[in-house]
């Protein structure tokens, strides 16, 4: 009787539900980012559980696999930019904290950055006119590419706000651009061969949790093409991409981490105002670019705050 008494005192462990529009492979780095919750108290296993739902690149599977975890009453949900609206179409009561690549009032999921109000706080890895910024340091590196080129991802909560960002940072820099859509791994070989026959100099590589998961694979496309691409984040240049101008997606999931944490300790999401990133990286991989011999090791640069 004493072990069962025992037992059915103790506290019910809080359950986290992570939620993801792609596959483990390619996104595991980022996962366990955001499981270092001990900063906060919580350790996966000993004081917290933590349910994972991926869709493996089929956004269409999002809205069965976060009901099933609003059935599971689940403490907080975690989600990537393209489950952010599905999440919060599927509960107006279990907290969600996002960690997205686009403006987060624009696209309707918080009402203001200090202020989010409602049942959804995020962690926002854009801020100001990034995709500018990127085109611009693209063509430091590749300055006579009259044509650029970028893929992006139809799947994206904000479709048309990248490429039409896209097409007045060119325009501006006096260059064309040529708006090729990827969202699935089966369409990422057309959409390379549509790039080349644009006869695209440089190829921006837009943001989005399935191009980081399928990083490998646009790199090896890009230089199957021999066209130089610049990425959002570092984690494609650590694989062979030549370069990368944006904030730390690592940074992005630990903060998110925190903020589950808090609200895990009884903090209402509302009252978490939105963070923003603090610091871009510009990463260039010098084996890649200078196209040194197969035996040296590659190596990235990053530079101060930009």
């Amino acid at each position: 009787m004493w072990p069962l008494t025992a037992r059915a005192q103790q506290p019910t462990m809080p359950v986290i539900g992570s939620l993801r529009s792609t596959s483990p492979d390619g996104a595991q780095h980022l996962v366990a980012e955001f499981r270092s919750l001990q900063e906060t108290g919580y350790v996966e296993g000993q004081n917290v559980a933590i349910e994972y739902r991926w869709a493996d690149g089929y956004p269409d599977r999002l809205p069965a696999l976060a009901a099933d975890l609003v059935r599971r009453q689940v403490a907080v949900i975690v989600v990537n930019g393209v489950a952010a609206k599905v999440a919060k179409a599927a509960t107006a009561t279990i907290p969600i904290v996002f960690v997205i690549g686009i403006d987060p009032v624009r696209s309707g999921l918080v009402t203001s950055l200090n202020r989010p109000e409602g049942n959804v706080t995020d962690t926002s890895i854009v801020a100001g006119d990034l995709i500018a910024k990127r085109v611009e340091v693209l063509l430091q590196l590749v300055p006579k590419a009259a044509i650029i080129a970028a893929l992006v991802d139809p799947n994206v909560v904000e479709t048309e706000i990248e490429p039409q960002a896209v097409q007045h940072a060119v325009r501006a820099l006096d260059r064309k651009a040529a708006i090729v859509k990827a969202g699935g791994d089966k369409e990422l070989e057309a959409a390379f061969s549509t790039i080349a026959q644009s006869a695209a100099g440089a190829l921006l590589v837009g943001g989005g949790a399935f191009f980081v998961a399928q990083r490998r694979q646009l790199v090896a496309l890009a230089a199957r093409h021999a066209i130089p691409a610049s990425f959002m984040t570092r984690d494609s240049v650590e694989v062979g991409g030549l370069m990368s101008y944006g904030p730390s997606q690592k940074d992005a999931y630990r903060r998110a981490g925190t903020y589950v944490g808090r609200i895990l300790a009884g903090a209402k999401p509302a009252d978490l105002p939105v963070q923003l990133p603090t610091k871009y990286e510009l990463v260039i991989n010098v084996k890649t670019a200078r196209l040194s011999d197969s035996t040296s090791q590659p190596r990235c640069w990053r530079s101060p705050t930009m």
